[in-house]
């Protein structure tokens, strides 16, 4: 509903419902009520029920007098309403948790922060994604593929191999559920690069907003607590052993 539309036609009624109230009131006859007043009337009545239904389907009277303080009674309400639909529906929505940028693991906010409060907002979804890039490389020591590689292959279920170390999560090793999550993990990291980190680095500009920005922010946020959180684990060392 469009309350600022609302709110001016109402506005404008009630002007000219108040001039004439206080027209008769000194005394000016008329043999009817004056046209144009009868047709802001029709739609304020409209908007009078859309906000209260039946609102705008007030008895007119032969009494002049009492035929128009109906309808100012009635656009009154329904201007009260229009005013304040916004704030009261603020006001009644479900309270939702907010998210704090600086609560974000801190290899994401804190290359991106300077950026961030620069309104850089493309730079620093690329700083930070350019430094959980680093601190994978650095954790799994690897630095001969490119991230979205390295996801694939270092959250993937298959055994280590020689120069190819793997990131665990905790767990039991044999049920699905933790099968499902190094998978999920593994399509998800790499997915994260892949959609989010090669466009932040290739588009001259994107059309990101703010709070889109911030999201693919938390996006490289839960990519580094599995990162974090993950131990290491290499190949036996067991020579003429060579893995996938």
């Amino acid at each position: 509903m469009d309350h600022a539309f609302a709110v001016r036609v109402l506005t404008q009624f009630l002007e000219n419902v108040e001039e004439h109230l206080e027209g008769l009131d000194q005394g000016v006859q008329y043999r009817e009520s004056p046209q144009y007043l009868l047709l802001e009337e029709v739609r304020a009545r409209l908007i009078e029920s859309a906000y209260v239904q039946d609102l705008g389907a007030y008895e007119t009277t032969a009494d002049e007098r009492d035929r128009w303080s109906r309808a100012r009674h009635a656009a009154i309400e329904a201007l009260g309403r229009a005013q304040s639909a916004e704030e009261m529906a603020s006001f009644l929505r479900p309270a939702s948790p907010a998210l704090a940028a600086n609560d974000l693991h801190p290899w994401v906010w804190e290359p991106a922060a300077q950026l961030w409060a620069a309104e850089a907002h493309q730079d620093a979804v690329l700083a930070a994604a350019r430094t959980v890039n680093r601190r994978l490389q650095q954790k799994l020591d690897r630095h001969d593929v490119g991230e979205t590689d390295l996801c694939m292959q270092s959250f993937d279920i298959k055994a280590p191999s020689a120069g190819k170390p793997r990131l665990r999560f905790g767990g039991d090793r044999d049920t699905p559920t933790w099968k499902a999550r190094q998978d999920g993990a593994k399509y998800a990291a790499a997915g994260t690069f892949l959609a989010i980190r090669n466009l932040a680095a290739h588009a001259d500009e994107v059309n990101w907003t703010k709070q889109e920005a911030l999201e693919y922010l938390a996006y490289f946020s839960v990519v580094s607590r599995w990162i974090d959180e993950c131990t290491v684990e290499d190949a036996p060392n067991v020579a003429g052993i060579d893995g996938a």
